[in-house]
């Protein structure tokens, strides 16, 4: 089975239309989305592999997705530590970290010495919506994640991709290619040039939605949110 892509425009109307005609709010398709991502670590990191996770979160709604799944990975026994330096002002954000504080969950500003103790990292930096040139403090900690041996997990995007065409010509993230890549809702266009391991997550879509935007409702099982493909969509 071979899923179909989203592109950027359309994955900004489906998640429109999500929250108009599908009657979700943005705290329910974050909350999905951060539990997918957190499904995603515990399949690739047991926590007999180790426990330290490095969470780095952008500004916006990807980096809520890092935010929540910071949350389950407590949970579940991991040792979370976050990387969150344009923390937002929006409420939701607000409480997201709040939440986290609460559980004792450390944040911190100095990334290369957090990445030299993770044994795991979430790339939740930059999704589906980024596009322009990487702003400070950034470009720096996508090239540590460049050359780092630590695995990393890419939320939607590995940070600083073109959702449509890969990889940048030139930067930080030239030749960043992390070992792990969780799409939500539907892979988009860049995972043709992406070699990692690939899931897709987050089950928001009706079959009329499915429909609509051209895409294949995942082979989810059972209580699972997230399924594992190949390379080009393919079931593994």
């Amino acid at each position: 089975m071979t899923l179909r892509t989203l592109s950027a425009k359309n994955a900004a109307a489906l998640d429109k239309e999500l929250m108009s005609t599908g009657a979700f709010s943005i705290d329910q398709l974050m909350e999905l989305a951060g539990l997918s991502v957190s499904q995603a670590v515990f399949k690739l990191q047991p926590l007999n592999k180790g426990r330290r996770i490095l969470v780095a979160c952008g500004p916006g709604n990807n980096g809520g997705d890092g935010l929540v799944a910071a949350r389950h990975l407590w949970h579940y026994g991991y040792q979370p530590m976050m990387y969150y330096p344009k923390q937002s002002k929006n409420e939701l954000y607000q409480r997201l970290t709040k939440q986290l504080k609460d559980l004792g969950i450390p944040f911190t500003e100095d990334f290369e010495t957090a990445l030299k103790h993770a044994d795991h990292v979430v790339d939740a930096i930059f999704g589906f919506s980024f596009s322009g040139e990487v702003r400070e403090p950034f470009p720096k900690v996508i090239e540590a994640l460049r050359d780092t041996t630590v695995p990393i997990l890419a939320v939607d995007a590995p940070s600083s991709w073109n959702i449509e065409n890969g990889p940048p010509p030139s930067g930080p993230g030239k030749d960043f290619q992390p070992e792990a890549l969780i799409s939500l809702t539907a892979p988009k266009p860049l995972v043709e040039w992406f070699r990692g391991r690939h899931f897709i997550g987050g089950r928001f879509l009706s079959p009329e939605m499915a429909e609509k935007y051209g895409l294949d409702l995942p082979p989810y099982e059972g209580m699972d949110q997230i399924v594992e493909v190949g390379f080009e969509g393919q079931k593994l």
